[in-house]
C-alpha cells in the first residue's frame, strides 16, 4: 500500500479536524506503541517458527513417519510369491523345447 504525499496530507488534516490539535501527540504516541507491539509479536512468531523448524527432534519424527508410511505396503513374502508364480515375460524368441520332447537333442557325449 503506497500513499502519495497528497493522500498523507489529506489523512493528517482529517485527523486534526476529527480529534483536534490537542490530542494529536497522544494519538501519535499510541500509534507508535501499537506498531512496536505488533513488530514484537511478529518477531516472537518468527523466532518460534525458526525454533520449530530447526528442532532436530521434530525432523526425526517426520522422517520416522515417512519410513512408517513406506513400510506399510512392504511385504517381502508377497514379492517372492509374485516372482515365483509369474510366468516369464514372452520375448520374440520361440520357447525352447524340453530335452525329452526334442528329437534332435543328442544329450551329453561320453567318451
Amino acid at each position: 500500500m503506497e500513499l502519495s504525499i497528497g493522500e498523507m496530507a489529506l489523512i493528517a488534516i482529517a485527523i486534526v479536524v476529527l480529534f483536534g490539535p490537542d490530542k494529536l501527540p497522544q494519538i501519535a504516541r499510541d500509534l507508535g506503541s501499537g506498531v512496536r507491539k505488533m513488530r514484537g509479536a511478529v518477531e516472537d512468531i518468527k523466532t518460534e517458527i525458526m525454533k520449530e523448524t530447526d528442532n532436530p527432534v521434530s525432523e526425526i519424527k517426520r522422517e520416522i513417519e515417512k519410513v512408517k508410511d513406506a513400510a506399510k505396503d512392504f511385504n517381502p513374502v508377497n514379492d517372492i510369491k509374485k516372482d515365483i508364480l509369474t510366468e516369464p515375460v514372452a520375448s520374440n524368441e520361440p520357447p525352447k523345447p524340453k530335452p525329452s520332447e526334442d528329437e534332435t537333442y543328442e544329450g551329453p557325449v561320453s567318451r
